[in-house]
C-alpha cells in the first residue's frame, strides 16, 4: 500500500468501533513474529498525565543515548504522531511499509479463521508501531495505554516497568462507573513480579492498585508515598519544583507548563530511578535536564501571540480542574473559551471548572460522530448562558473567538484533544 492507501485502510477500520480484549491483537502479533518481545519496554496507564509522562521518560532515555520508541494516542493532526523514535515521527514510507505488513497478516488471519473479525483501528496501529520499533532495533520503547489497561491492545507486552499515573472518572461506558472499577482496569497492566510506579495518592483507587500488585507479587513504588516530599515555588515566570524520592533530591523546572506537569515530572523521575536499578544506570543530572527540555504538543501549548491561542487537551473533570487552576494562577485574566467535548463524556463536569473563567464561551463541534452538538452542551450547562455563543464550524469559531479577544485577551480551546487537533490544523495553515 502507499501512504495514502494505508491511511484509507485505517479510516475504514473506524466502523468497527472500540473492541476491548487481547485475543485479536495477540493472534495478530503472533503471526508477525511477536515483535513486542524484541525490545524492553515501559507501559503507562492512567486517566490523566500518561502522555506527558511518556514524553518525559522518552526524552530522559533519548538524552542518555538510547534509541527510544514512543507510542501514544490519540494524535492531534497526523496519525504518524503516534509512532516516534525520539522526536522523529515515523516517515511516510516506513508507515506505509509497516501497515502493509500488518494488513496482509490480518487479512490472511481473517480468511483462515484465525481472527473472527477484522482488527480494530487501535489494534492495527499498535501492531504497526511494534513492528516498526522492532525493525528499527530500538533500545527501548515507551508505550502509552489507549484506554483502561486490562483489555487495551498495548497490554500484550510484558514490560520492565508498569506506570499508573492517576485514576479519576473517565470512559465510564467502558471502564465502569466507580473509581474502584476504573482503578481495577488500570491495574490490569500490572504483571507478575514487574515493578509498578504508582502516582495515585489515596483512597479506593490506591487500595485497588496495591491489592492487585500484592496478588501478583509486583513491587509498588509510590511516587508520593511515605518517605517522599514534593513542593513547588514561584520562579520567574514559571514554577520550580523540588521532589525528594527517598533515594535522591531533584530540583527542576519542567518545560511543559502547569502545576500538574511538575507532578508528572515526579512520576517520570521515579520511573527513571527504577529503570536505573533494573535496566541501565541513568544519570540524575541528565534526568533533570530532560525534564526541562521535553516537548509535548496540545498540553497548555500557546499558538501565536495576537491574541495568544492556548490549546489544552483537558477532556475529563480532573483535567479540566487542572487547566482551570492554570488559568487562575498563571493567565490571571478572563479568556475567550472555544469548547467542545465528546458526547460520551461527563460534559457538565468538564465545563464546570472552565466556563466561569471565560468572558465568552464559543461552542463548536469537532467533525466526528462522537462529538457533542453545541446545543447539547448548552442544554447540559446549568450556569450563566448570556455569554455563550454557538458556531458549529471550527474555523469560523476560531475567527469569532479571536475577534472577541482582540490582541491581548487569550483564547483558550479545550474539552477534547480532537478539538485541539482541529485548532492546530487551522492555525498551521496560516503559516
Amino acid at each position: 500500500m502507499t501512504h495514502g492507501q494505508g491511511l484509507a485502510y485505517l479510516k475504514s477500520l473506524q466502523r468497527f468501533g472500540i473492541k476491548l480484549g487481547l485475543d485479536g491483537i495477540r493472534a495478530l502479533l503472533a503471526s508477525l513474529g511477536d515483535p513486542e518481545r524484541r525490545f524492553p519496554s515501559v507501559l503507562i496507564a492512567g486517566t490523566n498525565g500518561k502522555g506527558s509522562v511518556a514524553a518525559m521518560l522518552t526524552r530522559i532515555l533519548t538524552e542518555h543515548g538510547f534509541r527510544t520508541g514512543l507510542y501514544t494516542s490519540p494524535h492531534l493532526v497526523r496519525v504518524e504522531e503516534r509512532i516516534r523514535i525520539g522526536d522523529e515521527l515515523i516517515a511516510a514510507k516506513a508507515f506505509a511499509r509497516a501497515i502493509t505488513i500488518v494488513r496482509e497478516r490480518a487479512d490472511a488471519l481473517v480468511a483462515s479463521g484465525g481472527l473472527p473479525h477484522p482488527p480494530t483501528y487501535f489494534e492495527v496501529l499498535t501492531a504497526t508501531a511494534l513492528i516498526h520499533f522492532a525493525g528499527e532495533a530500538v533500545d527501548f520503547a515507551v508505550l502509552e495505554v489507549g484506554m483502561g489497561g486490562r483489555f487495551d491492545a498495548t497490554n500484550v507486552v510484558t514490560p520492565l516497568l508498569s506506570i499508573i499515573t492517576t485514576v479519576s472518572m473517565d470512559h465510564e461506558k467502558y471502564l465502569g462507573g466507580t473509581l474502584g472499577e476504573i482503578a481495577f482496569e488500570k491495574a490490569g497492566i500490572i504483571k507478575p513480579g514487574v515493578p509498578v510506579v504508582c502516582a495515585v495518592r489515596r483512597g479506593t483507587a490506591l487500595r485497588v492498585v496495591r491489592r492487585r500488585a500484592r496478588e501478583l507479587r509486583a513491587p509498588v513504588v509510590e511516587v508520593f508515598g511515605p518517605g517522599t516530599a514534593f513542593a513547588a515555588s514561584p520562579a520567574g515566570r514559571g514554577v520550580r519544583f523540588v521532589y525528594d524520592s527517598g533515594e535522591a533530591r531533584y530540583e527542576f523546572r519542567p518545560s511543559l507548563p502547569g502545576f500538574h506537569q511538575g507532578e508528572n515530572a515526579a512520576v517520570a523521575i521515579r520511573a527513571a530511578e527504577v529503570l536505573s536499578r533494573t535496566w541501565k544506570p541513568l544519570d540524575r543530572r541528565k534526568i533533570v535536564g530532560a525534564i526541562g527540555r521535553t516537548r509535548w504538543e496540545g498540553r497548555l501549548e500557546t499558538l501565536g501571540s495576537k491574541p495568544p491561542v492556548i490549546v489544552d487537551g483537558a477532556h475529563n473533570p480532573e483535567g479540566a480542574s487542572s487547566l482551570a487552576a492554570y488559568v487562575r494562577d498563571v493567565v490571571r485574566k478572563p479568556v475567550i473559551l472555544i469548547f467542545d467535548a465528546m458526547k460520551d463524556k461527563d460534559i457538565g463536569a468538564i465545563a464546570g471548572p472552565l466556563f466561569p473563567l471565560a468572558r465568552t464561551v464559543v461552542l463548536t463541534r469537532v467533525p466526528m460522530a462522537r462529538a457533542a452538538e453545541p446545543e447539547e452542551v448548552l442544554r447540559l450547562w446549568k450556569g450563566r448562558r448570556d455569554n455563550i455563543l454557538i458556531e458549529p464550524d471550527i474555523g469560523r469559531a476560531l475567527k469569532l473567538a479571536e475577534s472577541l479577544a482582540g490582541t491581548r485577551i487569550p483564547v483558550l480551546a479545550a474539552g477534547s484533544l480532537f478539538l485541539v487537533g482541529e485548532i492546530k490544523k487551522r492555525i498551521s495553515r496560516r503559516f
